[in-house]
């Protein structure tokens, strides 16, 4: 297969796509299935909670609600990216996919007529 049949890394189709597919991954259900991104998704939440209740009501002896929000922003962005690194290769398999098949339709094979020389 020639480079010019592989689907491009920045394709914006697949990017796209990859960036509304990241979005629905979100899902404790799809989560779950990837247990460590399901820990890292729990402890966004956990973290975005405690930011929240540190903007309204400031605790004392607890972290500045500025860190806790870095923290959760930090948290959500892992997540977030690794949906959509995951959706894009997602993307790029379904294209590649794609284009092999398109090929196996179009490609025209031209037949041997004569004996053929064993040697």
């Amino acid at each position: 297969m020639s480079a010019s049949n592989n689907p491009r890394l920045w394709d914006s189709n697949i990017l796209l796509s990859a960036a509304a597919e990241s979005l629905r991954k979100l899902s404790p259900a799809k989560v779950a299935k990837n247990p460590v991104m399901f820990v890292v998704q729990v402890g966004s939440v956990l973290t975005t909670v405690l930011f929240f209740r540190d903007l309204i009501s400031p605790q004392t002896g607890a972290a500045p609600a500025g860190f806790t929000g870095a923290v959760s922003a930090w948290l959500w962005f892992t997540v977030i990216f690794a949906n959509f690194a995951e959706a894009v290769a997602e993307g790029r398999g379904k294209a590649q996919a794609d284009s092999l098949r398109k090929m196996r339709t179009q490609t025209e094979a031209r037949k041997l007529v004569g004996p053929l020389r064993t040697e």
